[in-house]
């Protein structure tokens, strides 16, 4: 089969450990799996005069760059200008290496894709990028999020199979008006060998280790994780994520953090390392007594996949992929979002409970080995591919009997 994957970029140097990162990184993972079998090229915008044309990253895997717009990185409103563009460059390129389907991530993506496909019967598979459910807490959407909501109703029901990350996501694509027999979900994979039981760990002293991974905004869970400290007598709590640790000391987010850890007393237990690399996140994942990953939203849920790979408790946030992921009580626990005091209790539960701890972790690491790998994700997107070009088939067979 070949496969052609649209993305608004190609950047693989992203380790901020949030949901969009993940997702890229998920991005390239699954291609790489699909590229031992089937011919796998990654068309991005090219983001900088400095990237070759054309890079073969794997067997079977191929990056192209497109031009259209300036050469440099653009948030992804900025970048939505030029997706006619690079619609058109992606359609002549296609008219002479015509893909047998397409799967396109991002707004960008998703409109160059449907305009580099049309005329050349080339079934396009969606992955849209997650509007959430605050989106909606006011009512009808307005301004720039009714926009966005217009373009994810367009994209969604012009192609042939829209891929949800989670249950979660399925709803709102049902709510955007995406026919339901339209979507598949398939989740977000990890890496199953780098994210395991048995590895090295980071060193610790003697306090229960409490970790929170992420970007350090207010929505991304780390200021609960810091009150709910308060809650836990003698732990400490590391925090991983932000800008690189040498940025940390002129960033406002982990400003605002100390400022809070202080305010609730518990400044000496918290620990602010910045960005770690993702076999630093392993080994630490594996030095903790729990993981906490407590987001507003998650698309992606890939912090409590990989604690939960580790053999590690999780204490997760009720919301998006986590609902999926983690069974409440066996593979980890859930808690609602901006709740501290909750998750304190749960956390002090956990840390006085070594055999439910263990237990937790057993389980954890089953689920994930099962459902969550590479592996398993290369193949159900296959399936999903295998449907969408039945699907178009059987639709150009029904319009020549007519």
């Amino acid at each position: 089969m070949n496969i052609a994957i649209v993305a608004s970029d190609a950047a693989t140097d992203t380790i901020d450990h949030s949901d969009a990162a993940a997702q890229r990184a998920h991005l390239y993972a699954v291609a790489r799996e699909l590229g031992r079998e089937h011919r796998v090229t990654i068309y991005a915008r090219l983001d900088s005069p400095e990237r070759k044309p054309k890079t073969r990253i794997a067997h079977g895997l191929t990056v192209e760059h497109v031009p259209a717009g300036p050469a440099e990185s653009l948030p992804e409103d900025e970048a939505l200008k030029y997706a006619p563009e690079f619609g058109a460059r992606l359609h002549r390129r296609w008219e002479s290496d015509r893909p047998d389907i397409v799967h396109a991530f991002s707004w960008t993506g998703g409109l160059a894709a449907i305009a580099a496909a049309d005329g050349l019967d080339v079934p396009v598979t969606q992955t849209l990028p997650r509007l959430g459910p605050s989106i909606w807490q006011h009512g009808a959407p307005v301004g720039e999020d009714a926009k966005r909501v217009r373009l994810a109703r367009a994209l969604g029901r012009t192609a042939t199979a829209v891929i949800a990350r989670c249950g979660d996501e399925e709803s709102e694509l049902i709510r955007l008006g995406v026919p339901r027999h339209h979507i598949c979900v398939v989740p977000c994979g990890i890496d199953i060998e780098r994210y395991r039981r048995h590895g090295p760990a980071a060193a610790r002293g003697k306090r229960p280790r409490l970790l929170h991974i992420g970007p350090l905004g207010r929505e991304h869970g780390a200021h609960t994780a810091v009150r709910a400290l308060e809650g836990v007598a003698d732990a400490e709590l590391v925090i991983a994520g932000g800008p690189p640790a040498e940025r940390l000391g002129t960033d406002m987010e982990a400003h605002r953090l100390r400022i809070l850890a202080k305010e609730v007393g518990v400044d000496d237990r918290v620990t602010i390392l910045g960005q770690v690399s993702p076999a630093t996140a392993a080994k630490l994942i594996r030095s903790a007594d729990a993981v906490l990953s407590l987001p507003e939203e998650a698309a992606a849920g890939v912090v409590a996949l990989e604690a939960m790979a580790c053999g590690v408790p999780v204490i997760a946030s009720a919301v998006g992929a986590h609902l999926d992921a983690v069974l409440d009580g066996v593979t980890g626990v859930l808690v609602p979002p901006g709740h501290p005091a909750r998750t304190a209790r749960l956390a002090r539960e956990l840390l006085a409970d070594p055999t439910r701890r263990a237990a937790l972790g057993y389980a954890g690491a089953d689920r994930v080995r099962s459902r969550y790998s590479f592996e398993r994700i290369s193949h159900e997107l296959l399936r999903v591919y295998e449907e969408a070009l039945e699907t178009s088939r059987s639709s150009r067979h029904l319009t020549a009997a007519h």
